[in-house]
């Protein structure tokens, strides 16, 4: 089974906007067994679109094609489908409806142009879009399936889960591929495949997939079987060996996050939490409260950028300071306990660094950071060294932070970095 993928939109040539569309439909129908032999990127054209849709429909039998579905005029693709597939547009009421919702529910007057997002393909099957108001469309063209999607990843990605993905595998009749994901942090994937190699190269002898999935931070593993849920319970038994081998990094499984894993512990436990951070710059509050239900364990944070916030609101003195810096053992200790009492929570995170690209010395470099853990009293601290990139450097604090703390709340013993 083939398909080939075609993303319109002047925008993604010009690299204004990252396509990470064709990433993650290459991934998804890859597990079910759907082969992506080729991706296209075109403009908004209809001599380009044409031109594409003619030549990945001879050639496979899927064609998914993402964008141009707004409601202004540049956005011709609903028209290019119709004289494609020789029909005509018209007013489908099911959707006119779900786009007047839409726009009732979020307070919104809806203008004439909305109501064309309703005007839909005649020879169509209308896929429902519940994010937006672009409706998905579904051709079929000797034996061949046509998928038109709005390109707005969220939206895109909605359809698709909610209907595409089940639509092609009852029409094509696909046996999905099974697999299960894990997630770590605190783990390069070299370092791993190194630990971890005759753990791996079981789970290759037996004919199973292992895929390393790293991003900033994180790293995620997938097993994947093409025998389908057959292999599920091998797969499971080589996770499991996974989490007790390596406890300090396996924090997850498929789609949960760190402030997720976290937030179920704090929350079982009866832990209220606060952050008090510099490097950082809140981003540690906010990937803990990106977790629905944070307000029942989360109460606050203080960010503390300048030397004068850290005295003068945390609390750290000012002989700490001077003596040892703000990017140290001593000021990140002070930082979360005075945090615990002046936030009133059972636990502090508290984060202080040098995220960069300038500010380092030869005795503290671009990259070093502190990070500050009180619990009910009792501090814990931790150093880290990363690269020289801010951004990286801020995310990663972020879910070291988050891990440390499962790990101490758990009792997990911590490696040295």
């Amino acid at each position: 089974m083939r398909a080939e993928l075609i993303s319109i939109g002047d925008e993604l040539l010009i690299g204004q906007t990252i396509n990470t569309n064709v990433a993650w439909l290459g991934m998804e129908l890859s597990l079910l067994g759907i082969s992506v032999s080729r991706a296209v990127t075109i403009m908004d054209n209809e001599f380009a679109i044409k031109q594409a849709i003619d030549e990945a429909l001879s050639n496979s039998d899927i064609v998914i094609v993402t964008g141009g579905l707004g409601p202004t005029k540049d956005d011709i693709t609903k028209h290019v489908l119709c004289d494609y597939f020789e029909t005509e547009l018209v007013i489908n009421p099911t959707v006119l409806a779900r786009v007047e919702k839409f726009f009732t529910d979020r307070g919104r007057v809806m203008l004439d142009v909305n109501i064309q997002q309703a005007a839909l393909p005649k020879a169509c099957k209308v896929l429902e879009n519940l994010q937006g108001t672009a409706s998905g469309m579904w051709f079929e063209k000797n034996n061949s399936v046509l998928i038109s999607l709005p390109g707005v990843p969220y939206e895109m990605k909605g359809i698709m889960s909610q209907f595409g993905f089940d639509a092609l595998k009852k029409h094509f009749n696909v046996n999905s591929i099974y697999h299960e994901t894990v997630l770590l942090q605190g783990i390069g994937e070299s370092f791993l495949a190194e630990r971890m190699k005759d753990w791996e190269d079981a789970i290759r002898n037996e004919g199973l997939g292992l895929a390393y999935l790293p991003s900033i931070g994180l790293l995620k593993l997938r097993i994947t079987s093409k025998n389908g849920e057959k292999d599920k319970e091998r797969i499971s038994y080589y996770f499991n060996q996974l989490r007790i081998e390596l406890p300090q990094y396996v924090f997850g499984k498929e789609k949960e996050t760190l402030s997720f894993v976290l937030g179920e512990i704090l929350r079982e436990k009866q832990l209220s939490i606060g952050t008090v951070e510099s490097c950082t710059a809140g981003s540690l509050a906010h990937e803990i409260v990106l977790t629905p239900g944070s307000s029942e364990y989360f109460k606050g944070s203080i960010l503390s950028y300048s030397n004068e916030l850290k005295e003068k609101i945390v609390g750290v003195t000012s002989s700490s300071l001077k003596e040892f810096g703000a990017v140290s053992k001593e000021v990140v200790e002070q930082m979360a306990l005075n945090g615990a009492q002046k936030l009133g929570v059972d636990v502090c995170l508290s984060t202080s660094g040098i995220a960069g690209p300038d500010g380092g010395t030869a005795e503290k470099p671009v990259g070093l950071i502190w990070i500050g853990i009180a619990i009910k009293g009792q501090v814990f601290s931790y150093r880290f060294q990363f690269g020289d990139n801010r951004e990286r450097n801020m995310q990663m604090t972020v879910f070291s932070a988050l891990n440390l703390l499962r790990c101490k709340l758990l009792e997990i013993s911590i490696e040295k970095k």
